[in-house]
């Protein structure tokens, strides 16, 4: 396992593998385990940042440690669970999850407060209380969640299939989704009720997709809260044990991960993917080539220009759109989570319910009031942080916002952007902490450390060109592209990860399944959880037939 090291300091790392994956996200760490499990396949990942797992890897200062996009999992905290399923098959079963409790999100809008709890029934019941009136409502949007996220499977599935198949038989296994993945969120909230208080708050976790109502496919927003209804989980030891756990297998099987290892351009022969080209010139082969590095670097960076404008495909991308942008302060305090009263409820905070009128007064002047303030406190959900940094607390504290407003010194280097700049950050550091603190009294007087990422923070480090953080947007125009598929129109050339399938780090994960399916050309997620089941009943002890007298 390389990680920390460069490429630079390994000249015996072989030239030849089954396969090269760019980008060691999620959506390249599972594509790479999978191929090295179900097929023996050497797979070399190769990231350009310093540590490996893309948004689910961390960062420390002395003292402390945050997770950068990984602030709680659906559908984990049970074995037989299918995202956790997943997750055992890929790391072996050695990634714990802590359960995060009955109440895993808290809706504010000003004042008033809405808890989002485990169980289907019981979130029912809970919003049956708070709005009484709309019972009717409350329970055909649930119905109609609940039948929208069933109706992914095939949708997705036909993304993996070859060419024939699909020509064949995918727009019958697409059409019974598309309905509701054409219109947007509010459009299928406002057929069900006029309450718009109760709309703000079915739609708080807009954050997770990164759109407003207005905006959004209901489609991605069914499978997020879908997703969450029976409770949520946080690793334990944090979010970088997803990688962690993971690299192990990738290299059971004679595979490499190696940081530090910034991949320029997809090397192209007679229209077929060879192989890859290191920023210091070293060239890589491989006949598979798998991009984790989103469609729109894919084809506007790391392609030759004209094998990229033959697919036809850097126009779509451009049509589609890249997602939003955000801002992250990181917040180090002195004291442990049962000192500073910290819960492990994420907090959810709005000015109101009007989501859109509040995001674009933000978008249009970064100094108008924040549309939302996430708050995530992983030192409360991770059982082992205290082992770790005893004494000590960790807080995220996380707004959705446009680039354009930092877009001057996007060519200016990390942490040398100038006074300007830094003034711009601390302002809204203190925007946040004020957030904060209004919603963590506890927190007062006990922050020993801050420190804000901007979109030119995930620029820099995700070589995301506007900083976005969900690949490319969830609009229903994006459901509607039939383009946006593992298998490109390059021989050899594949897609893994979020732009595959959907935002998040299962829908990221859900992405190197569909990916490894194309690769290996087989049902791939069926398999997995076949072999999951069969681990499952292998664990379970067999009932002892009582002796007959």
């Amino acid at each position: 396992m390389r990680i920390g090291t460069s490429y630079k300091q390994h000249p015996g790392l072989a030239d030849h593998w089954d396969a090269i994956v760019i980008g060691s996200g999620i959506g390249g760490l599972s594509v790479a385990a999978t191929m090295a499990k179900l097929a023996g396949k050497r797979v070399l990942v190769l990231e350009r940042h310093y540590t490996a797992g893309g948004f689910t890897h961390t960062f420390r200062r002395p003292g402390y440690e945050w997770d950068v996009g990984v602030h709680y999992i659906g559908d984990v905290s049970h074995p037989r669970a299918s995202s956790r399923r997943l997750f055992d098959f890929l790391t072996d079963g050695e990634l714990e999850w802590a359960d995060m409790g009955d109440v895993y999100d808290r809706i504010f809008l000003g004042e008033n407060s809405y808890d989002f709890v485990k169980g289907l029934e019981n979130f029912r019941a809970q919003l049956h209380e708070y709005f009484p009136d709309e019972k009717d409502a409350i329970n055909q949007y649930l119905e109609k969640v609940i039948a929208t996220a069933k109706k992914a499977q095939l949708f997705f599935a036909e993304k993996a299939m070859p060419p024939f198949v699909s020509t064949l038989f995918g727009g019958m296994m697409r059409r019974p989704l598309l309905k509701e993945a054409m219109q947007t969120t509010r459009e299928v909230l406002e057929e069900l009720t006029q309450n718009q208080e109760l709309i703000g708050v079915l739609t708080g976790q807009f954050g997770d997709y990164g759109l407003v109502p207005s905006e959004s496919s209901f489609f991605i927003h069914a499978m997020v809260a879908s997703h969450y209804f029976r409770g949520a989980a946080y690793p334990i030891g944090g979010s970088a044990r997803i990688a962690q756990t993971i690299l192990p297998v990738i290299e059971s099987a004679g595979g490499e991960v190696v940081t530090n290892a910034e991949v320029t351009e997809i090397i192209i022969d007679n229209g077929q993917a060879v192989g890859v080209k290191l920023v210091d010139g070293h060239e890589l082969r491989a006949p598979t080539i798998i991009s984790d590095a989103g469609a729109v670097n894919t084809f506007s960076r790391l392609l030759p220009e004209a094998a990229a404008k033959a697919t036809g495909f850097p126009s779509k991308v451009d049509e589609v759109g890249a997602s939003i942008a955000h801002l992250s302060l990181y917040v180090g305090l002195k004291g442990t989570t049962e000192d500073l009263g910290l819960e492990k409820t994420n907090l959810w905070v709005y000015r109101d319910h009007k989501h859109e009128e509040n995001f674009k007064r933000f978008q249009e002047d970064i100094r108008a009031p924040l549309p939302v303030v996430y708050l995530s406190f992983p030192s409360a959900k991770d059982p082992d942080f205290d082992r770790r940094y005893p004494g000590h607390s960790t807080i995220e504290a996380v707004t959705l916002g446009p680039y354009e407003p930092f877009q001057a010194w996007e060519n200016t280097p990390w942490k040398k952007r100038g006074a300007e700049y830094d003034d711009l950050k601390a302002s809204l550091s203190e925007r946040l902490l004020d957030t904060l603190h209004k919603h963590a009294p506890g927190t007062r007087g006990k922050v020993e450390i801050t420190e804000l990422s901007t979109p030119l923070s995930t620029r820099n480090f995700a070589a995301h060109p506007h900083g976005e953080i969900y690949g490319l947007q969830h609009t229903a125009h994006r459901f509607e592209q039939r383009w946006l598929r593992p298998r490109t129109p390059i021989k050899g050339l594949y897609l893994t990860g979020a732009d595959v399938c959907s935002a998040g780090v299962v829908g990221a994960m859900m992405g190197g399944m569909l990916c490894s399916s194309a690769v290996l050309k087989g049902n791939v997620l069926g398999r997995v959880l076949k072999h999951q089941a069969q681990t499952l009943s292998a664990k379970v002890p067999k009932r002892r037939t009582p002796a007959r007298a």
